[in-house]
């Protein structure tokens, strides 16, 4: 549904309804009939298709008369943040390192409000049944990469977060009571890493660990993920987390070297 609307004097109320039907679509829903896009965003039939056949005009929504998807031109929209990022670039050869060390896959994820977004990766075999791309995104309350974002907000945002994210069950592990992520999230910043086992798909196991920015803010993080049939829990503190440690320091060394742009990885 459409998010609530601001009603400052700079909201721009058209602006932020044409996003939301952007963000309609997804790799669960890439085309879309009118009414499908009217009710994900809470739009009136009428607003709907005057969106959609702005979009269409503009060359970002494509359309055979009756369902919709986004042409490739959606791609410019977020090309820009990715280009203006020296973290994919120079995270990319450290997790080639790291994967051929590990023999897993590995990645780098960003926090933009309730979900990691994925901003670099470096894949062995397929052990997801969902396609991770530059750009997928997933909840951070159960996957590592989220955890460990989590763990290291100001106190206030992660707050914020608990009162207003929807903690989903995506398998019988997941955890879902916000006192019991506020504890794990606490022993993540505590120990220094996350390990997050079957919660966001039963068989996956993945561990990560934090990428600081200079001024030492968490920016982003890095994880490695493996299949519970090939390694443990203990196994992958024990074989995975030293390896990808060591490559996070040399990530974020490279990073300071070159004077990496870290506030873009804002959330």
């Amino acid at each position: 549904m459409v998010e609530p609307v601001d009603r400052s004097s700079d909201h721009v109320q058209s602006l932020a309804r044409g996003l939301a039907v952007i963000r309609a679509f997804s790799a669960a829903a890439p085309e879309l009939t009118l009414s499908e896009v009217a009710r994900a965003t809470g739009l009136t039939r009428a607003a709907a298709r005057r969106f959609l056949l702005t979009l269409v005009d503009l060359g970002y929504v494509r359309t055979d008369g009756r369902l919709f998807a986004l042409s490739p031109r959606v791609l410019e929209l977020g090309y820009a943040y990715l280009s203006s990022l020296s973290l994919p670039e120079v995270a990319e050869p450290h997790l080639e390192r790291l994967v051929a060390e590990v023999h897993e896959s590995a990645s780098v994820a960003v926090l933009d409000g309730e979900d990691v977004v994925y901003v670099s990766r470096v894949a062995t075999t397929r052990i997801m049944r969902v396609t991770i791309n530059i750009g997928t995104r997933f909840p951070a309350h159960c996957t590592s990469m989220g955890r460990v974002l989590l763990a290291w907000l100001p106190p206030d945002e992660l707050d914020a977060y608990l009162e207003r994210a929807e903690l989903r069950a995506f398998t019988s592990r997941t955890v879902t009571e916000p006192a019991v992520l506020r504890a794990e999230l606490a022993r993540v910043r505590s120990q220094g890493w996350s390990m997050v086992d079957q919660e966001l798909e039963e068989g996956l196991r993945s561990i990560a660990v934090p990428l600081r920015e200079r001024s030492g803010r968490v920016a982003a993080a890095m994880n490695v993920s493996s299949h519970a049939s090939r390694t443990t829990a203990e196994s992958a503190r024990r074989d995975l987390l030293p390896h990808l440690l060591a490559t996070a320091a040399r990530v974020e060394a490279d990073l300071h070297a070159t004077g990496a742009r870290g506030t873009a990885l804002s959330r």
